[in-house]
C-alpha cells in the first residue's frame, strides 16, 4: 500500500517522449522543439540541462533521450549513451551494417572492440546490473546480425 505522502507527490503524468539528439546540440528547434512544445514544456530549460548533461561526448554523436512530461508542464529525462549499433559501425568503420548478414561480412572488428563497447555501455541504467561478460555477448550478438566478423586479434 502506498503511503499519503507518495500518493500526494505523484505528479500525473502527460506523455513520454523518446528522441534521438546530438550530443551538444538540443536546439528549440524540430525534433525538440515540436515534441516538448505540444506539452508546453519549457525548451530552453530541456535544451540547456541537456546540452550540460552530454558536454562530455563528442558533439554529433545521436544520444537516446526519453522525457517524462508531467501535466503541470514540468519535466524529467533520463539519457542514454548511444546505441550499440553505432558503436560497432564506428569500431568496423563501415556506414551501414551487411544487407545479407550470415552471407556477407560487412567488416570485422576485434573481442577488444567489444569489450571497450562494453564498458561504455555499463553506465546505462538498463545494464547496470548485467555484468560485463553479458553484455559483450549481448554485443556480439548485435554484431553477428549486422553482418560483422568478431575476431580476437586482426589479421
Amino acid at each position: 500500500m502506498s503511503s499519503l505522502k507518495e500518493i500526494l507527490t505523484r505528479r500525473p503524468v502527460a506523455a513520454t517522449i523518446r528522441l534521438t539528439v546530438p550530443a551538444g546540440a538540443a536546439r528549440p528547434a524540430p525534433p525538440v522543439g515540436p515534441a516538448l512544445g505540444q506539452y508546453r514544456l519549457n525548451l530552453m530549460a530541456f535544451c540547456k540541462d541537456f546540452n550540460a548533461r552530454t558536454q562530455k561526448y563528442k558533439p554529433d554523436i545521436p544520444m537516446a533521450v526519453t522525457i517524462t512530461a508531467f501535466k503541470d508542464n514540468t519535466f524529467e529525462f533520463t539519457v542514454k549513451s548511444p546505441s550499440v549499433t553505432w558503436y560497432l559501425k564506428k569500431a568496423a568503420g563501415i556506414e551501414s551494417g551487411s544487407s545479407r548478414p550470415g552471407h556477407v561480412i560487412a567488416s570485422t572488428i576485434t573481442l577488444k572492440h567489444i569489450y571497450e563497447i562494453a564498458k561504455v555501455k555499463q553506465s546505462d541504467p538498463y545494464c547496470q546490473y548485467m555484468s560485463l561478460e553479458a553484455i559483450c555477448k549481448s554485443i556480439i550478438g548485435t554484431a553477428n546480425t549486422m553482418g560483422i566478423k568478431v575476431q580476437k586479434e586482426l589479421d
